[in-house]
């Protein structure tokens, strides 16, 4: 995806002050989560940046801190391959916070060789989709009660333009053993189809979320950033190799979007007074910041219930819901 490719209507330097609201960003310490993290500091937010590794999030803040020495951007300790710890998460912040104006399901892994977590879900589907959804309903209480205080909340979920590549030909999102497949024999397919399963349920999730919360001001979403170079595309090397991961790292440094232009998007999504005043709801934005129509796939009304279900089954068999 050239630099060239998109055309740039909306920066950073655009948003309003946030004084006196409150942000969540998983994924913050890094890539384009980092950089949500960092402008919606710089427009006075406090922003919890949700991530594994104490030391990696520790570090991002102090940079954070070293460019703006009054920004507020607090660790919450949190890894979406464990959801014992994302439960762990909402209550801690639900025990500090009264209010939660702003939720970016940002964090997300891709083209992983395939593994089961310890929850015993595939990775890529826990980390890009069930994890943030057991986030997103911890949470929606106090985003409600928000969204009636203050005016709106939002939430934001990070898809990709691979949602649209992934077909649901033969799968409804029934099933755990589903979701778990390996989806094929051919590695370099199977990886990216589970890839594209786990973006394609992050788009069901934001459109069914939309149709729950019909008659409340919070305005969900959901975002393909652009083709990022990022540390997203370290699962590459743990597929193919570490050559061809370094190749793809030489390679998308010269072509890819930088992590400030794709976290526009995310931060157009998240803070823009745009989205009340247009009444964009469950719509899907692209580089940067514009709407664009999604696969009819991400659409389907019924296999977003059924992932909506079949999410809310796994994690009551587990015992988080």
């Amino acid at each position: 995806m050239v630099l060239g490719f998109f055309e740039k209507h909306f920066e950073a330097s655009d948003l309003p002050d946030l004084s006196g609201k409150v942000a969540i960003v998983t994924g913050g310490n890094t890539g384009i989560g980092y950089i949500t993290c960092l402008h919606l500091a710089e427009k006075n937010a406090r922003v919890y940046m949700a991530s594994r590794t104490k030391s990696r999030a520790e570090a991002a803040i102090e940079k954070i801190k070293a460019q703006n020495p009054k920004a507020e951007v607090v660790w919450l300790d949190m890894d979406l391959m464990d959801l014992a710890t994302v439960k762990r998460a909402a209550e801690t912040f639900l025990a500090k916070e009264k209010r939660l104006d702003i939720l970016v399901n940002n964090a997300g892994i891709m083209a992983t060789p395939y593994n089961l977590t310890k929850d015993g879900v595939e990775e890529q589907f826990q980390t890009n989709h069930l994890g943030h959804f057991l986030l997103t309903s911890k949470l929606l209480p106090l985003l409600k009660q928000t969204s009636r205080e203050a005016g709106s909340a939002r939430v934001v979920n990070l898809s990709s333009l691979a949602h649209a590549q992934f077909s649901t030909a033969g799968m409804n999102f029934a099933t755990l053993e589903e979701v778990n497949q390996e989806h094929g024999r051919i590695k370099a397919q199977a990886t990216f189809y589970r890839y594209g399963q786990s973006k394609l349920a992050n788009a069901l999730f934001t459109v069914e979320l939309d149709r729950r919360l019909k008659g409340e001001n919070i305005y969900a979403n959901f975002v393909h950033p652009g083709v990022i170079a990022t540390e997203l595309h370290r699962g590459l090397g743990s597929s193919f190799g570490q050559l061809l991961g370094k190749m793809y790292d030489v390679i998308g440094g010269l072509t890819m979007l930088t992590p400030y232009q794709g976290a526009l998007t995310s931060l157009y999504v998240a803070a823009s007074p745009e989205i009340v005043e247009k009444g964009y709801r469950a719509q899907y934005f692209v580089p940067y910041g514009k709407v664009a129509k999604p696969s009819a796939y991400a659409l389907d009304e019924v296999n977003g219930k059924n992932l909506w279900e079949l999410s809310e089954k796994i994690l009551q068999d587990k015992g988080f819901m």
